[in-house]
This record gives structure tokens, C-alpha cells and sequence, in this order.
């Protein structure tokens, strides 16, 4: 699956990487339909303080687990692609690349 991001980039999501992802977080396969408009719409782009390389996305929705945000971390490189994607309450430390208006 290729998508676009709020920053005209192609992001790719591996089927390797949806098992890893379903495997570790089974929570979120459920959501797959929505990893698009994370990406495309986020509420928030930040840097990752342990990895510069990796971009977190974040967007919050009010019917996953009574109000969260869906994460996605992306690898940016000469490959961009999904690393993971996680149901969060918070949003992690860091630059902010991107915010909502």
C-alpha cells in the first residue's frame, strides 16, 4: 500500500510490516482504513527524539477506546515507509514538524 502524506511524500506500508504491526498491537487492525487520513490529515507531525529519521504522526479520534490518538511512525529516508501504529493517550516529546489549525 502506498500513501501520501500531509507532506506530498510516498509512504509505503509493507505486508511485512502490517503482521509486525497486527502482531504487536493487535488493537489496531481494525483500523487499518484509517491509517490513509493520518497521514494525509494529521492532527500533529513530530520529530522522534530517539531517531531523527523517524516522523510520528498523530491524529485523534473519538470512537477508539473513548477518545485517542492513532499513531503511526514513519521511517523518512530514500525509502519512506511504516514502521508501526499504536493507539495512544498522549502525545510523545519532541519538534513539531506539523500542527493542526
Amino acid at each position: 500500500m502506498l500513501i501520501k502524506d500531509i507532506f506530498q511524500d510516498i509512504i509505503e506500508l509493507t505486508d511485512e510490516r502490517w503482521s509486525h504491526i497486527t502482531r504487536e498491537h493487535p488493537e489496531v487492525g481494525i483500523y487499518k482504513d484509517r491509517i490513509q487520513s493520518v497521514l494525509s490529515s494529521p492532527d500533529y507531525v513530530k520529530k522522534s527524539l530517539r531517531d531523527t529519521a523517524v516522523l510520528l504522526y498523530y491524529k485523534f479520534y473519538d470512537d477508539i477506546f473513548d477518545g485517542k490518538y492513532f499513531l503511526v511512525a514513519v521511517r523518512k529516508d530514500l525509502r519512506s515507509f511504516i514502521l508501526t501504529c499504536y493507539i495512544s493517550d498522549i502525545i510523545k516529546k519532541g519538534e513539531t514538524l506539523w500542527e493542526k489549525k
